[in-house]
C-alpha cells in the first residue's frame, strides 16, 4: 500500500540509564489506532527511545508515508541528519569513534529505504497528548520488566 499515511508517536523511559527499559509506539491511520510496546530488563534510554521508533516503522507497509512525532532529539536528529554520514564513514562518528547502538541504527536505515518518513520534534512532559500516553506506557513497560508493576 504505497498510499498509506501513518502518524506515529514514540517514546522510550529507563529506570536508571543503564537500567530496566519500556518503549511505546502509537501508530494511527485514518481510521485505526494501536499501542506497540516493549520492555528490556537491562538496557539505555536510548535504545529505548530507537526501539519505540523502530517498532512503529517496522509495522508499516512498503512506501507508505510515515508522520514519525517524539521528543528524542536523538532520534530524530539521526534519522535527518546523522545517519548517512555514520554511513558514509563506515558506522562511525567523529574521531573515528563506533557509533551507539549501531545494531538499531542499521535496522531504522533499513527502514528509511522502504518509507517515506518525516520527523516531527515535539517537546517532552509539555501536556502533548500522544507523548503523555507513550511515556506512560513506556514507563509502566520499563516498570513490568523490573518487577515493580502491579501486574
Amino acid at each position: 500500500m504505497p498510499n498509506t499515511m501513518l502518524e506515529m508517536h514514540f517514546d522510550g523511559a529507563c529506570l536508571g540509564n543503564p537500567g530496566p527499559g519500556g518503549w511505546a509506539c502509537i501508530v494511527r491511520t485514518h481510521d485505526t489506532e494501536s499501542l506497540l510496546t516493549g520492555a528490556d530488563p537491562a538496557t539505555t534510554n536510548n535504545r529505548m527511545e530507537l526501539s519505540a521508533a523502530l517498532a512503529g516503522l517496522s509495522s508499516a507497509p512498503d512506501g507508505a508515508h510515515v508522520a514519525l512525532h517524539g521528543d528524542s532529539q536523538y532520534v530524530l536528529k539521526g534519522i535527518d541528519e546523522w545517519i548517512d554520514g555514520w554511513k558514509r564513514r563506515g558506522w562511525k562518528r567523529a574521531g573515528n569513534k563506533r557509533v551507539e547502538n549501531e545494531d538499531l541504527w542499521r535496522d531504522i536505515d533499513t527502514q528509511r529505504g522502504r518509507l517515506r518518513i518525516t520527523t516531527h520534534w515535539v517537546r517532552g512532559h509539555d501536556g502533548h497528548v500522544e507523548n503523555e500516553r507513550c511515556d506512560a506506557a513506556a514507563k509502566a513497560a520499563a516498570e513490568e520488566v523490573a518487577g515493580k508493576g502491579d501486574a
